[in-house]
């Protein structure tokens, strides 16, 4: 027998007056799952975060943990912890105290309070720091005692709202890792916001993909990467060259070019291409050429835009290693027809 879904949200629309933050949202969420809601501001993943925590009551619809019913119920009555973008610390408590409070509220006291309290900071790796104030403590810091203050009271969901933007590349990265590490000592179900379609990749086990209001695609990171279900998906998760194409017989024409692909739709199409997978020779050695527009180095190789005579935007290639070509050289494009996505496109 399939588990029930620790959370489960129906329908949920959210209306501003005239503006629709969320249309019609259904989404079902595993026990011990971490779900990421990705999408550019302002497409309505922090509302939803929101509703689950229950700071918004749904103009419609219901959200649901362990099956019940908890649109109407207020947010302290909730088996949910919240962390935020930044760490809220109470500057007159120490780090054991910031990390107690909810336990104290829930009349946790004694010799379990500050059993829990060890055991909180030992699991974000702060064993030692429950004498510190918060003006002692790094950014990434004071974010593990805001991770160890939701996570003491053993919440049912804990939900986190772009927890490391405000942090610098490093500890993000550090910080990255040790929530992995967390969510699998805890066995908790996290539901995680983030912008940044690199964070998501890296973190979750599914990825719930939002376009203005709207959920566009939920599955796991590689098939969101590999499999996007739509251009909004392919150009957001991994930057994808997304192509304006006719397919027919095997082949896609592109820019007068026809290539072969694997398999896929007949007619009019989106060719979606990785960056990574677009091949980039000196000279025009084939049919497809273009000119380069642009080129960066990104430590392993080189990023490229490329601009070819019929396309309406530039073409983008990661190629590792290798001698950077030069702004405005004449170079040839290939690709690997196995590598070749194909999407319907309305005329």
């Amino acid at each position: 027998m399939t588990p029930a879904p620790r959370v489960q949200i129906e329908e949920v629309t959210q209306r501003y007056g005239p503006v629709t933050a969320l249309a019609a949202v259904s989404l079902e969420i595993a026990d011990g799952e971490l779900l990421t809601l990705l999408g550019p501001s302002g497409c309505g993943k922090t509302t939803l975060l929101r509703a689950v925590a229950g700071f918004i009551r749904p103009t419609t619809g219901r959200v649901l943990i362990g099956g019940v019913d908890m649109t109407r119920v207020p947010p302290h009555r909730r088996p949910v912890n919240m962390v935020f973008q930044r760490p809220t610390l109470f500057p007159h408590l120490d780090v054991a105290g910031n990390v107690a409070f909810g336990l104290r509220v829930a009349g946790v006291t004694g010799a379990e309070q500050t059993r829990r309290v060890t055991e909180a900071l030992s699991l974000v790796r702060l064993d030692g720091y429950g004498d510190r104030r918060a003006h002692e403590l790094s950014g990434g810091q004071m974010q593990r005692v805001a991770l160890a203050r939701a996570l003491v009271n053993r919440p049912q969901v804990l939900l986190l709202d772009e927890p490391l933007s405000a942090l610098d590349l490093k500890i993000r990265l550090e910080m990255e890792v040790e929530l992995r590490r967390v969510h699998r000592e805890t066995g908790a179900t996290f539901v995680y916001v983030t912008h940044d379609q690199r964070e998501a990749l890296a973190l979750s086990d599914r990825i719930a993909v939002f376009d203005e209001g709207r959920l566009v695609q939920v599955d796991t990171p590689h098939d969101i990467y590999r499999r996007p279900a739509s251009p909004f998906a392919a150009r957001f998760v991994g930057d994808a060259n997304v192509i304006a194409a006719d397919a027919a017989g095997g082949g896609v024409t592109v820019a007068g070019v026809r290539i072969p692909v694997a398999a896929g739709h007949e007619g009019p199409a989106w060719l979606v291409l990785r960056p990574e997978v677009v091949g980039v020779q000196p000279g025009p050695a084939g049919p497809l050429v273009g000119t380069v527009a642009d080129v960066a180095f990104r430590g392993t190789g080189f990023t490229y835009r490329i601009d070819v005579a019929g396309l309406a935007e530039a073409v983008k290639a990661e190629v590792s290693g290798g001698t950077p070509i030069e702004v405005g050289q004449t170079v040839t494009l290939s690709v690997d027809p196995a590598s070749c996505l194909l999407l319907p496109r309305e005329e």
